[in-house]
């Protein structure tokens, strides 16, 4: 039987309007991704690029890259340049597809001054807060003292009004639609306004900018975009969506706008604006922080972009909005780095293991296994000697149940070198731990006893003689409340004092003394620390002081 392909309701659509004698038979699907450039792409938006990229990649179509730059306020080619590494570290292409809304200034200025002549436009010039109070209400049309101004007066003030001659505020363009619909956003809505503000391309040759809903269907139609896919927020905005393209008078295919549930995870925000307040606040270290949800600061934990991909595939396309489990997420990664990362030993808590019967000034080497996920990979050699670093957890002087760690008595495995007894403990005058002592098996090399006696802990190490000294960032929810964003809560005081740990003293495995810094842009080289997590290395890296993000912890916590 033949395998049935499951498509998701986009792909649907798609589908009917490629069909024998639809809108877009012998059509090449066209789709678009138009980020404001007021911010960094956050985990959000990997969902839309990977809907607009991918559908038109499934229907060998192709997909433009557009700078949403009509609101000037906020907008800069720094962000501009961020989006666009994000988009080609995500592995997607626009090839020479790449505009800017502020490209079609001049086309949606004719446009509007051609919706004017039609009689379906109009200047007004009721303030802000007069035009809050002429809204009207369910049942109760909007109220407009200019809807029926003369055509030739309102071209004449939209002219003076690009030209520079009002007040911000004072007046703006309205489309003449339908006071009393029960659409609100069909309610005469404003197309343009008045900002005296410098854009980041067009300086000030503008001081009338065309609201998103006006400029959007227009960039869309004059691109020859097929599919306007966009989040589930603008489903209400569709029937502006099309009336505009019904009366742009923009000559080709008609586009198609296409809604979609927004992606939201737990113990996170999703705001642009209130991502910058966290940067600009100085809560984090920048857009780059690795507690950040952004790409950027995915990237600079560790995330790698399979992974995102995988998690934006694996939860689908839905019309109802929902939350998913940042665990979910993690997940992705870990399964990614389980397949991709060497496994290297760092010691992260040191404390001192001296092996006492090890002869004194001896080193050797044993192999240690690269990934056993891939045997192909190989082994690489290990200095052992008489003295060691371990993990401070790892010893208990009087021990819980089950604890097959060391305490005095019990023997472990040294991974990849010998089973070593351990004999007992050295403490400072305050009673705190300073060395433990054991006692190694010969015969064990390997880790394993000649004898086949049963030995139940096996933990790493690292040898002091070649230990290299690093620094080690570890990363939990940037919020302790799952949802900080909820109704009535203020998000910045849900913030989760304990979200980064920097532990300065740990030994690592001198292999990782070199470790790569990643390029701008770049993903990080990740490892798998044994028994700890998996880690990438920092930006903040420099030689003789490596420093490393934990990407996420071994254990799963997400239920399958």
């Amino acid at each position: 039987m033949d395998k049935v392909e499951s498509k998701n309701f986009i792909e649907q659509f798609i589908e009917e309007d490629m069909a024998p004698g639809a809108r877009c038979d012998g059509v090449q699907i066209h789709t678009r991704f138009p980020p404001e450039p007021n911010g960094y792409l956050h985990i959000g938006h990997a969902k839309a690029l990977c809907i607009d990229f991918g559908s038109a990649e499934r229907f060998g179509g192709i997909t433009n890259l557009r700078m949403d730059d009509t609101n000037p306020a906020k907008e800069d080619t720094e962000y501009v340049d961020a989006i666009q590494e994000d988009i080609h570290w995500l592995g997607y292409d626009w090839g020479d597809r790449f505009f800017y809304g502020s490209d079609y200034f001049p086309q949606t200025y004719e446009c509007a001054v051609n919706l004017i002549k039609q009689g379906l436009a109009y200047v007004c010039e009721l303030s802000p807060e007069e035009f809050k109070q002429n809204r009207g209400d369910i049942g109760v049309p909007a109220v407009s003292p200019y809807r029926d101004r003369p055509i030739a007066e309102s071209l004449d003030l939209f002219e003076r009004m690009k030209n520079g001659e009002f007040a911000e505020g004072s007046m703006t363009l309205r489309a003449k639609i339908d006071l009393s619909s029960g659409n609100f956003n069909m309610r005469d809505p404003v197309l343009y306004r008045i900002r005296y503000v410098e854009h980041h391309r067009q300086g000030n040759k503008w001081c009338i900018y065309p609201m998103y809903d006006f400029a959007h269907p227009i960039q869309d139609a004059i691109e020859g975009i097929t599919h306007s896919l966009c989040s589930l927020e603008y489903e209400e905005h569709r029937p502006l969506y099309d009336w505009v393209v019904e009366h742009a008078g923009i000559p080709g295919l008609k586009p198609r706008q296409i809604e979609f549930a927004r992606l939201g995870i737990n113990y996170t925000v999703m705001s642009k604006r209130k991502l910058r307040k966290l940067v600009e606040d100085g809560v984090v270290s920048g857009w780059d922080d690795p507690r950040m949800p952004t790409l950027c600061g995915l990237r600079r934990r560790g995330y790698t972009a399979a992974s995102i991909r995988n998690f934006c595939e694996r939860i689908g396309v839905a019309k109802v909005d929902s939350t998913v489990d940042w665990a979910f997420l993690e997940s992705c990664l870990r399964e990614d780095l389980n397949q991709s990362a060497p496994r290297v030993m760092a010691v992260l808590h040191p404390v001192l293991l001296t092996v006492t019967n090890y002869p004194e000034g001896q080193t050797e080497e044993v192999s240690i296994e690269n990934n056993p996920v891939k045997p192909e990979t190989g082994s690489r050699k290990v200095s052992f000697s008489r003295r060691l670093w371990v993990e401070r957890e790892d010893f208990e002087e009087e021990p819980p149940k089950k604890f097959n760690r060391l305490y005095p008595g019990n023997e472990v495995r040294l991974k990849g070198a010998y089973v070593v007894r351990c004999t007992g403990c050295v403490k400072d005058k305050d009673g705190h731990v300073v060395e433990i002592l054991c006692e190694y098996d010969p015969e064990s090399r390997g880790g394993d006893p000649a004898d086949g006696r049963k030995i139940r802990g096996t933990i790493h190490w690292v040898d002091c003689a070649t230990a290299v000294n690093g620094e080690v960032r570890l990363y939990d929810y940037l919020f302790h409340d799952p949802d900080p964003d909820g109704p009535g809560k203020d998000f910045m005081e849900c913030l989760n004092p304990g979200s980064l740990m920097i532990l300065r003293d740990c030994k690592l495995e001198a292999c990782l003394a070199d470790s790569p810094v990643p390029e701008k842009g770049k993903s990080s080289p990740g490892y798998q620390f044994l028994r700890t997590g998996y880690f990438c290395t920092d930006p903040d890296s420099r030689p003789g002081h490596p420093v490393f993000n934990r990407s996420v912890a071994l254990k799963d916590s997400y239920k399958k």
